[in-house]
């Protein structure tokens, strides 16, 4: 899936050392499907050349605003009138000086203030030079012009000082882009979603747990937060990493047990949809052994099991009405051996939630492919076999309709 597929992007690189990270990002967005034209600061030629760019982008790189190449001689309108979003990687603080400023004494900053599409900015330098004042004022001027700004991110510096100012890996910054350009079909809203399987345990290291991966639940948390919401994850036992982390559009609580996402979710109910993805364990043991328990030859271990709560069933009862509809709207999700959308429909009814989700099919765990039957009061309709990531922003579509 290219999902930045015949989008045009202009890239900017202005003069900082993290502008040897420009030409892997050119490689990143070209693979999600957009073409990229680089323009480059004359600092910027300092760290990375234009062979280098032209090489990777396969179009020419503009560097003077006197370029002769384009026939009316104005590349500062040429250069953004086909594009889709002017990308600046690194954004230097000299950089944002000027463009704060409207100032425009080269071929970047004037087409920027030329430019007809939006503009996008990944702030790069010393923690100092991004902690001061001046730089902090002209990063809200900036987002109050509408600007969006792509971190920067905390971590070690060139300068062997460690702290806030290191630009995003080209990879977040790629997800962000791709982020930018999804429908805000969900702008303003507080989205809670439980994701991945709980364990349950039996002494100190074994412990009763199900194949969930949390993909699929991971996948809804992002494109929740591409659709403009904020996200509240819960997730259980799982090796994912929180997805656009260096927006904060997610605030991940890690939970072990179903007790404790239980706790966890009933504790973040101040939202407007509730997605109860997490594969949650129905039974878990009555009394844990606080040591390991040995094997006695071949005798097994006589396990107690009790009920655990019932998360999306106490959230569904605690949903009040909001202008005529359930408040938080729950979707539910099941995972079914046989008749899957029999028992799914019934999960729903009796869980009295407006909306489940079958997974089709008994290899979904684990697997980057899903394809699922949405279900609610009118009927079901199947979403055909795609990357989870895609099947998770139909999904969001088809939720921001209903409410």
């Amino acid at each position: 899936m290219q999902s930045l597929l015949n989008k045009k992007i202009v890239l900017g690189i202005s003069g900082g050392i993290a502008a040897y990270k420009a030409p892997e990002l050119a490689r990143q967005l070209m693979q999600e499907g957009a073409s990229v034209q680089v323009v480059m600061t004359e600092a910027a030629q300092q760290f990375v050349t234009p062979v280098t760019l032209q090489a990777l982008t396969g179009n020419p790189v503009y560097l003077s605003q006197w370029d002769s190449t384009i026939p009316n001689n104005m590349a500062h309108i040429e250069l953004s009138r086909s594009a889709d979003a002017i990308l600046i990687a690194p954004a230097s603080a000299d950089l944002m000086a000027k463009l704060s400023l409207g100032l425009a004494d080269d071929l970047l900053t004037t087409l920027c203030l030329a430019r007809d599409c939006p503009l996008l900015l990944t702030p790069a330098m010393n923690k100092q030079m991004w902690e001061h004042p001046a730089t902090q004022r002209s990063a809200q001027r900036l987002i109050d012009d509408g600007v969006a700004l792509l971190g920067p991110a905390s971590g070690f510096q060139a300068c062997g000082e460690i702290g806030m100012g290191r630009m995003l890996e080209p990879a977040e910054i790629t997800e962000q882009v791709i982020s930018f350009f999804q429908k805000k079909s969900l702008a303003g809203k507080k989205v809670l979603i439980t994701a991945g399987p709980t364990f349950e345990a039996i002494d100190p290291v074994r412990g009763i747990t199900n194949h969930s991966s949390g993909k699929m639940g991971f996948a809804i948390a992002r494109a929740a937060v591409e659709a403009g919401a904020q996200v509240y994850l819960i997730a259980g036992p799982c090796d994912l990493p929180t997805p656009l982390d260096a927006t904060g559009q997610i605030v991940r609580t890690n939970v072990v047990s179903a007790k404790e996402m239980h706790a966890a979710t009933l504790g973040a109910t101040d939202c407007d949809i509730f997605f109860a993805v997490a594969a949650v364990a129905d039974w878990g043991i009555a009394k844990p052994a606080k040591e390991k328990i040995k094997r006695q030859g071949n005798q097994a271990p006589n396990l107690e099991f009790v009920a655990n709560p019932d998360i999306l069933l106490d959230i569904a009862k605690a949903a009040k009405t909001k202008a005529g509809k359930p408040h938080p709207y729950c979707v539910g999700f099941a995972a079914e051996s046989t008749d899957l959308e029999k028992h799914a429909d019934e999960k729903r009814k009796r869980k009295g939630i407006p909306m489940i989700v079958g997974n089709i099919g008994p290899d979904t765990f684990g697997s980057d492919l899903n394809q699922l039957i949405v279900i609610d009061s009118a009927g079901s309709k199947k979403i055909a076999k795609a990357e989870k990531l895609q099947l998770a922003r139909q999904l969001i579509a088809l939720v921001a309709k209903k409410i």
